[in-house]
């Protein structure tokens, strides 16, 4: 069960963090979001990213085997890199429809769900 929550934790923590991170780059398209200078929007994504470490720190600490969780520190890092990319993939899907992902990505993907296999291997 622990680990079920660390990964739902970790699935909504990186949400966060793609949001602070790129939410930014469609404020062009809003005029008055358009006009904020880097400060602002630095300001704007801390504050955003304070809710992904308050999801992020206990989805580690619950998931680590150190404190009881199922998953070794490489098995979580390892497993928060693959929800990184699967969210991003579904926030970009959504809020970039002009992006496109090709082949490449695909096996990108591929060899990532292949680095999570081999770190699960004993």
């Amino acid at each position: 069960m622990r680990g079920f929550l660390s990964i739902g934790l970790l699935v909504l923590s990186n949400t966060f963090m793609t949001v602070a991170w790129y939410g930014h780059l469609r404020f062009k398209d809003h005029p008055a979001w358009a006009k904020w200078g880097l400060f602002s929007v630095i300001l704007l994504s801390w504050s955003i990213a304070f809710f992904e470490y308050c999801l992020q720190v206990p989805a580690n600490r619950i998931g680590f085997a150190g404190y009881g969780g199922p998953f070794s520190l490489v098995q979580l890092k390892v497993i928060q890199e693959v929800i990184t990319l699967i969210v991003f993939v579904g926030f970009t899907t959504v809020a970039f429809k002009d992006q496109v992902f090709r082949w490449n990505h695909a096996l990108a993907a591929v060899l990532l769900v292949a680095a999570v296999w081999l770190v699960f291997k004993k």
